[in-house]
């Protein structure tokens, strides 16, 4: 199906669920004769743009209390303006690997029109988005240990996944940002996040404007490993300046 079709029906999905104040996947895949797994990829789509919220078996609106949460909202347009930026960066038929966290994961939504993708997480939840993609990029997890801290699988098996593949790119959040130093976290397995930039190409952080200049102890990338700093653009031009004179392309994306 067209991706004008694509469009053209979740528009009318969102129209319904307004009139009616819900939607059933069973009767939309019958309304449109197509599959109910469409269906979940076109509800999902539109749950990780925040205009509705997935049920068992359909979708319902977002509670008035979430959309009204202006400071949600803020965190949220952040982050949405860094995954359009990044997003732009990848190229059709690109290696990719995308480090767990919710700001890497703000720019899958925006990978539907890249034709044959490779993508390695250690993410479940960033693996779940993508298989709801409609352009289906190919998956591939890392394994390994489960760490509940980051939410995401670490450790020797994880490590030695990576190792056996050649990746473009790697997308990689941050808890924090040494302008001297390079990205930091509180988690200490950082083995992971240094074999994943080993791997790639191309390394590129992804962290808002509020957390550069942290100051914590578990130095993670330093800035001889990464390329590109992706941030919003409530940067000062000062410490831009800073960074780019470790020789890292600063990108500051526009908050819608």
């Amino acid at each position: 199906m067209s991706k004008r079709n694509t469009q053209l029906r979740r528009h009318t999905i969102l129209s319904q669920l307004n009139d009616l104040g819900e939607v059933s996947v069973d009767q939309l895949a019958e309304q449109f004769q197509t599959s109910e797994v469409t269906i979940r990829k076109d509800l999902s789509a539109l749950e990780q743009s925040g205009l509705l919220l997935r049920r068992y078996g359909g979708a319902i609106p977002l509670p008035a209390e979430i959309t009204s949460a202006e400071h949600n909202d803020k965190v949220s347009r952040q982050k949405q303006a860094i995954g359009k930026q990044a997003a732009q960066l990848i190229k059709d038929h690109n290696r990719i690997i995308i480090d767990s966290g919710r700001t890497t994961a703000a720019m899958i939504k925006l990978l539907s029109n890249k034709k044959g993708l490779v993508v390695m997480t250690n993410s479940l939840s960033v693996a779940n988005q993508l298989n709801e993609l409609e352009s289906e990029p190919t998956l591939l997890m890392t394994g390994g240990t489960w760490d509940s801290s980051s939410e995401a699988f670490q450790g020797q098996i994880a490590e030695q996944v990576l190792r056996s593949y050649d990746f473009d790119q790697l997308f990689i959040g941050a808890d924090g940002i040494d302008i001297d130093r390079g990205t930091t976290t509180f988690n200490e397995l950082i083995g992971l996040s240094r074999v994943m930039s080993d791997s790639a190409r191309e390394v590129i952080v992804m962290v808002e404007s509020e957390k550069i200049g942290r100051r914590i102890p578990n130095l993670e990338l330093s800035w001889n490993c990464v390329n590109t700093l992706i941030t919003d653009d409530n940067l000062s031009e000062q410490v831009k300046q800073q960074i780019q004179a470790q020789g890292i392309n600063v990108i500051c994306a526009p908050i819608e």
